[in-house]
């Protein structure tokens, strides 16, 4: 087996976020999901639109901010989604790529346009979240560079793209180029809804010994397992996988590895201002320790401080220098 020249390659959603502040009365008005994710069509996308406040934008979609966090730290990333021939596309393709991750994958001519999502941030830094999907569900399995998956020593896939058929594709295509490579491949589910829709294809892979790292939170877990009790979630799925990471917001997190666990509490911050990305970039501290050979108590410190960092600003791409961060607080 050859030396990966990469780090990590992810397959996701290429997405732009549209963050504005708002009043908690306008998400009732609005019917909205208060802390949630919702898939809204054009029309919607465009109504929201007009709802919010002054917003700003900022490259998004959830495996794309680990990229982002990981090469933040450091790591060889690449990164492999599907953005349109538009203005938007174009604001992904330069953030994406100035961050120093690979993405060749052509953009798409025509409609629908390139993918956003608008979030409604509430004073006490909640998020919702509404996703118009557009470009990014029509990622081609011919669009998959098998020799770039071969070169990476993880294989990261987000579970919001398991949803259409043409990705869906393409993340089995990956899956087996990584395999047939002898790489590793993480996994997170994503949301809760989509368990729900594609529980039984996720507990094959797992159960095919598909996944080597999966990440989910704990309603993502209860969601999967069907089971409400923690432990025995937690006993359920660590036997199936060899790492297991599960995150529980601001009691910290979980993982368990060949019968080893390890459990951190949440890196204080001082003031929580915009939740939007925590997941993402925990994993991204996770998988960089994880790529470096880290002990487990590490890497979920690692996910823990890059966490803090993302929630104390707005967007979730990293701010300051998160090599630095991250060094500083671990000590």
């Amino acid at each position: 087996m050859t030396q990966p020249s990469l780090d990590v390659v992810a397959i996701g959603n290429a997405i732009i976020d549209v963050i504005a502040n708002c009043p908690e009365t306008l998400i009732d008005e609005l019917g909205l999901s208060r802390g949630g994710m919702m898939l809204i069509d054009a029309e919607q996308a465009t109504s929201l639109y007009a709802a919010m406040g002054p917003a700003r934008e900022i490259s998004g979609g959830s495996a794309a901010n680990t990229l982002a966090g990981l090469a933040a730290l450091g790591a060889k990333c690449g990164f492999v989604g599907q953005v349109a021939q538009d203005q938007l596309g174009e604001v992904f393709t330069h953030d994406i790529q100035a961050a120093g991750i690979r993405f060749d994958v052509p953009a798409r001519p025509g409609n629908p346009p390139t993918a956003r999502c608008l979030i409604f941030v509430t004073p006490d830094g909640q998020r919702t979240m509404n996703t118009f999907l557009g470009a990014s569900h029509f990622l081609p399995p011919e669009a998959l560079d098998e020799g770039v998956i071969a070169d990476a020593a993880v294989l990261y896939l987000e579970g919001y793209l398991w949803d259409p058929e043409e990705p869906r594709a393409a993340m089995r295509k990956a899956i087996a180029a990584a395999r047939a490579a002898g790489r590793k491949i993480a996994f997170t589910p994503s949301e809760s809804f989509v368990i729900d829709r594609h529980r039984d294809d996720f507990l094959s892979l797992i159960a095919e010994g598909q996944i080597d790292v999966l990440f989910c939170n704990e309603h993502e877990m209860a969601a999967l397992t069907q089971l409400d009790d923690f432990e025995a979630g937690l006993a359920l799925l660590s036997a199936q996988v060899p790492v297991l990471v599960v995150t529980k917001g601001a009691e910290g997190a979980v993982a368990l590895s060949g019968g080893e666990r390890a459990q951190v509490g949440a890196e204080p911050v001082a003031r929580v201002v915009d939740t939007t990305g925590a997941g993402d970039l925990f994993a991204a501290g996770f998988l960089y320790g994880h790529v470096r050979g880290k002990n487990l108590t590490d890497c979920l410190r690692m996910g823990a401080i890059c966490a803090s960092e993302i929630i104390s600003h707005y967007g979730a791409r990293p701010e300051c220098d998160l090599a630095a961060y991250v060094a500083q607080r671990m000590g």
